[in-house]
């Protein structure tokens, strides 16, 4: 089979497509036939070496962690699930393996595919919306009638965001440029600030929750924005402490965990046509260099998808 592989740490140029054995299946594994994948910020850290730390690599390392796909076989404590069975999975990042024909996923980071997404934009669902509901619901505390500022709201993560916390009944406002005014309304947000002609600082005050995905700066500005007791959750790096106490609100870095009842929970609210997809493109693997690039360039709208074939 075709797989993405990088063999060192490096550029986006060590990126290569080898041709591997289709990998055997544990006990407790799934055999999944990639329908498509989605891409990550992650990825370009991977690829970077930049999470050495927190994820060391073993090389040659497969890429991808996010895909669609149907099963082509379980192992024996992985029965519930049987060939043919439509389903999402996020590999664990130090397994990778998503950006490629075939992947074997344990059975704990599988879950059943919404019916109402097309099966590519699935592939979509599992980092973005795990990591919003993670921040918002299980970091933040979220709750009905609660005010959340949502930065790059038709980003991945933004994007899944604003629907959540829609459908939780908070307020939402969210950043974005002109262009993608509409589709963050769409999608749910009661004000959209365009952040290339508003400073948000002084069009918002007094938000119970700001999900930061964007760092350094505006991580930074975003707790004048908070009211007393309020909650910063960056899912891009930790935030200054020094400041949260100095502003008297509550900061955490959310490490995302995969946890296929949250893939699951998300599947359901997609099936219930509270929760989409925002899709960005879909390309081949044969295009995933053009791909990491347009991800690297940081306007993407929404998901990269890739096609294995």
């Amino acid at each position: 089979m075709k797989a993405a592989r990088i063999h060192a740490y490096g550029d986006l140029s060590g990126v290569v497509i080898d041709d591997v054995p289709v990998p055997e299946v544990g006990p407790d594994e799934v055999l999944i036939r990639v329908t498509a994948a989605s891409l990550n910020p992650l990825d370009l850290k991977l690829i970077g070496g930049g999470l050495d730390a927190h994820f060391s690599l073993a090389f040659p390392y497969a890429l991808g962690t996010d895909l669609a796909g149907t099963v082509e076989r379980a192992g024996p404590l992985a029965a519930r699930w049987r060939p043919g069975d439509a389903v999402i999975a996020r590999p664990d990042p130090v397994r990778g393996g998503a950006f490629a024909e075939f992947a074997v996923v344990p059975a704990t980071q599988v879950a059943a595919a919404p019916v109402a997404l097309p099966a590519a934009a699935a592939a979509g669902l599992p980092t973005t919306a795990g990591t919003a509901w993670q921040a918002l619901f299980e970091t933040a505390r979220l709750t009905a009638g609660q005010t959340v500022l949502v930065h790059a709201g038709a980003g991945g993560v933004g994007s899944a965001a604003v629907q959540l916390a829609r459908v939780a009944g908070a307020r939402v406002v969210a950043t974005a440029s002109a262009s993608k005014t509409e589709l963050v309304r769409r999608l749910g947000a009661d004000q959209v600030i365009d952040y290339r002609s508003e400073d948000f600082t002084a069009a918002i005050r007094n938000v119970d929750v700001v999900l930061d995905t964007i760092g350094g700066e505006i991580q930074q500005r975003s707790f004048a924005v908070l009211r007393p007791g309020g909650v910063l959750a960056s899912i891009v790096s930790p935030p200054d402490e020094g400041l949260a106490k100095a502003h008297g609100v509550a900061a955490a870095f959310v490490f995302h965990r995969t946890d296929a009842t949250r893939f699951a929970l998300a599947a359901a609210l997609c099936d219930a046509g509270s929760l989409t997809v925002v899709v960005d493109r879909e390309l081949p693997l044969t295009a995933l260099g053009a791909a990491l690039d347009h991800l690297a360039a940081g306007h993407a709208c929404g998901k990269v998808l890739l096609r294995p074939a």
